[in-house]
C-alpha cells in the first residue's frame, strides 16, 4: 500500500510531468530516501528530461546556425543584386536606392546631392580592335580609377556597358566640378593592354540636384548633360542647363521623323565634283545627302547622320543613297559625256560595312543598273578600316574583288600609318580637310602635307585632297605632286540638275594653272 508520503510524491510527480509536457524541460524530481518505485520513476523521468533538454539545446543551436547561414546567404544575394560583377562597383539598382536616400535626407541650408554620369569615348573600338576580354579589363581599370578619384562616402556605380555614375551625397557645383575634373585627369592616362596602350577618356554629364527634385528627374538631367558632352569628339564635362532638355526633345522628335523620311521621299542627293588640279576637268563626284524636312527645310548631314547611326537607320539610309546614286549615274551615262576615268564616290558607314549582306546588295544594284563596278568608289572612314573585324575585312575584300574602288576617307585624323595602308584592300586615299586648312602657308605644315602625300605614294595609292578653298592651295598641291581634289574653290555640293549642267557642257572648273 502506498504511504501518505508516497501519495504526496505521486502528486508532485504528476505536476512535474504536466510541466514537462508544457515545455519546461528544467523540471526535475528529488529522490526520497525510500528508493522505491516512485523514486525509480522519478529518476527515469529526470534522465528523460535531461536528454530532452540536451536535444532541445542542440536543435536550438542548429536553428541558430541555419538562421545565421540563411541571413549571410540573403546578405550575399543582396550584395550580388546591388553589385556589378565585373568591376565590384555598385550597379544601377544600388545607385537608384542610394539616390532616393540621398535626396530624401537633404537638409535645408545644406548642399544637395550631385550626380555625374559618364560614358567612355570610342569604347566600341577597343572591343572591336582588341576583343571583349580586353574591353572588360579596361572597364575594371576604369572602375578602380573612379574609386580613387572620389571622396569617402561618394558612390561609384557601373550602370551597364561603358556607362558609369558617381553620386556625391552633398556637394556644391564647385565641389562636384572638382570631382569631375579629377575623373577627367585619371581617365586621361593610358591603360596598357598587352603591348598596346588605350586612353579611356570619357564624356561626363553633371547635375547638382534642386531642392525637392526626384531621382528620376536627376538621372534624366545628368544623362542629358552627358549627351551634350558626347556631341564633341573629345568629350569632357558638361553641366546641365535647361536648354539641353529642349535640344534633347528636338533630337528625339527628329529621330521619330527620320524613321518615316526615307519612305516619304524626303531625302535628296547632292554632288561635289572631284577635279583634276592641273586642268580643272571633272574626274568624278562625291555623293552627299540632304534632308528636305517638311518644316525645317534643308537639313545638312551633320545634323541627321549621327542620329541615323545612333538609331540604326543608317543601314536603310545608306542603301537608299547607294541605290539612288548608282541608278542616277546610269542615267547620266546615257545623256552626258563622261570620261573613262570618271568615278562616282559613295560613303559607306561602319554599320553598313558590318552587315554580311552588304556585298550581295552592292552586286545586285550594279547588276540592275548595268554599271561597270570600276566606275564606283566606296569611301570608308580611316577608323572603320583599321579597327574592323572579320566581317568588315570580308566585305572589303569581296567588294574589291568585284572591281569596286575602295577609298580611305578622312585620312590624317587617326592612324595614318604606312604599315596598315599597305595591308588594307584600298586603292586611293582622301586626305581630311583639316590637314589642308591648318597649313595657311606655314612652312612646317607644308612639309607635313608633303610627307602625307609621300606616305600615300609609298603605299602605291593615289591621293585626293578635300577642302580646297584657294588657288594657292591648288598650286601648292600641284607642286607636291597631288593631281586631284575637291572643295569650295571648284564647286560646292550641287543638286543633280546643276551637276548635269556641268557635265553636259564639259565645264572646266578653276584650276591651278
Amino acid at each position: 500500500m502506498p504511504t501518505k508520503d508516497g501519495d504526496h510524491r505521486l502528486s508532485q510527480l504528476v505536476e512535474g510531468i504536466v510541466r514537462l509536457a508544457s515545455g519546461d524541460l528544467n523540471t526535475r524530481f528529488e529522490l526520497s530516501p525510500e528508493r522505491d518505485d516512485i523514486d525509480a520513476v522519478s529518476m527515469g523521468i529526470n534522465l528523460l528530461a535531461e536528454e530532452l533538454e540536451l536535444m532541445y539545446k542542440q536543435l536550438e543551436q542548429r536553428v541558430e546556425e541555419r538562421t545565421a547561414m540563411l541571413r549571410e546567404a540573403h546578405q550575399a544575394m543582396s550584395r550580388m543584386a546591388m553589385t556589378d560583377a565585373l568591376t565590384g562597383l555598385a550597379n544601377r539598382m544600388a545607385l537608384a536606392a542610394r539616390l532616393d536616400e540621398a535626396l530624401g535626407s537633404t537638409v535645408e541650408g545644406r548642399p544637395t546631392p550631385a550626380l555625374l554620369l559618364l560614358d567612355l569615348n570610342s569604347f566600341k573600338q577597343i572591343n572591336d580592335s582588341f576583343g571583349h576580354e580586353a574591353g572588360d579589363r579596361v572597364l575594371a581599370a576604369v572602375g578602380k580609377r573612379l574609386r580613387g578619384a572620389v571622396r569617402e562616402g561618394d558612390m561609384v556605380a557601373r550602370l551597364g556597358g561603358d556607362e558609369f555614375a558617381v553620386l556625391i551625397p552633398e556637394a556644391t557645383l564647385e565641389q562636384a566640378m572638382a570631382t569631375a575634373n579629377r575623373i577627367v585627369e585619371v581617365l586621361g592616362r593610358s591603360i596598357q593592354l598587352d603591348e598596346m596602350n588605350v586612353w579611356p577618356q570619357a564624356s561626363i554629364g553633371l547635375r547638382v540636384a534642386e531642392p525637392g527634385e526626384t531621382a528620376q528627374r536627376l538621372l534624366l538631367e545628368a544623362d542629358t548633360a552627358m549627351y551634350e558632352a558626347k556631341k564633341t569628339r573629345r568629350g569632357g564635362v558638361k553641366v546641365f542647363q535647361e536648354r539641353m532638355l529642349y535640344s534633347r526633345q528636338l533630337h528625339n522628335q527628329m529621330a521619330t521623323e527620320l524613321r518615316d523620311a526615307i519612305a516619304a521621299g524626303e531625302f535628296t542627293l547632292y554632288y561635289q565634283p572631284v577635279v583634276d588640279l592641273a586642268s580643272g576637268e571633272i574626274r568624278g563626284a562625291e555623293v552627299l545627302v540632304r534632308w528636305n524636312h517638311p518644316q525645317r527645310g534643308l537639313v545638312m548631314p551633320d545634323e541627321f547622320i549621327p542620329l541615323a547611326e545612333e538609331t540604326g537607320l543608317i543601314i536603310d539610309l545608306g542603301r537608299w543613297i547607294l541605290c539612288e546614286a548608282v541608278m542616277t549615274f546610269a542615267r547620266w551615262r546615257e545623256t552626258v559625256p563622261l570620261s573613262s576615268d570618271f568615278r562616282l564616290r559613295v560613303n559607306v558607314s561602319v554599320a553598313e560595312l558590318q552587315r554580311i549582306d552588304l556585298v550581295d546588295y552592292v552586286r545586285e544594284v550594279l547588276r540592275d543598273s548595268l554599271i561597270d563596278p570600276a566606275f564606283l568608289v566606296l569611301e570608308i572612314t580611316e577608323t572603320a578600316l583599321v579597327t574592323g573585324g572579320d566581317v568588315e575585312t570580308y566585305s572589303l575584300l569581296s567588294l574589291k574583288s568585284l572591281g569596286i574602288g575602295i577609298e580611305i576617307d578622312d585620312f590624317g585624323t587617326g592612324y595614318s600609318s604606312i604599315s596598315y595602308l599597305r595591308n588594307l584592300p584600298v586603292s586611293m586615299v582622301k586626305v581630311d580637310r583639316s590637314i589642308l586648312s591648318q597649313s595657311s602657308g606655314n612652312i612646317s605644315q607644308n612639309e607635313f602635307i608633303a610627307a602625307v602625300i609621300q606616305l600615300i605614294r609609298a603605299a602605291g595609292l593615289d591621293a585626293v585632297f578635300e577642302g580646297i578653298e584657294t588657288k594657292v592651295q591648288v598650286e601648292r598641291l600641284l607642286e607636291m605632286g597631288c593631281v586631284s581634289g575637291q572643295g569650295y574653290y571648284f564647286s560646292r555640293p550641287v543638286p543633280e540638275a546643276a551637276m548635269l549642267e556641268l557635265l553636259r557642257n564639259s565645264v572646266r572648273l578653276p584650276a591651278g594653272v
